[in-house]
């Protein structure tokens, strides 16, 4: 539970230091988070899903969890 608060924390705090007109990958939070991000990925989207974030693949709007491929977040208008 720990690191979900870490992942959240880290992911509101991007979205809003990115407004609500932008979006970012989820990996730039993984990044920031270990060295060895990949693994982190699947944790990543899954604490997205649960925070007022708006993921996106290709302009449209995915559920972070089930997507494939590359998604954008943004924050929730």
């Amino acid at each position: 539970m720990r690191r979900d608060a870490q992942i959240a924390e880290a992911l509101m705090r991007l979205a809003r230091e990115r407004g609500p007109d932008k979006s970012f990958c989820p990996s730039q939070v993984a990044r920031a988070l270990d060295d060895d991000w990949r693994p982190l990925m699947d944790e990543v989207r899954r604490v997205a899903s649960g925070l007022p974030l708006v993921a996106t693949q290709g302009g449209e709007v995915v559920d972070a969890n089930r997507a494939r491929g590359p998604i954008r977040l943004s924050l929730r208008q």
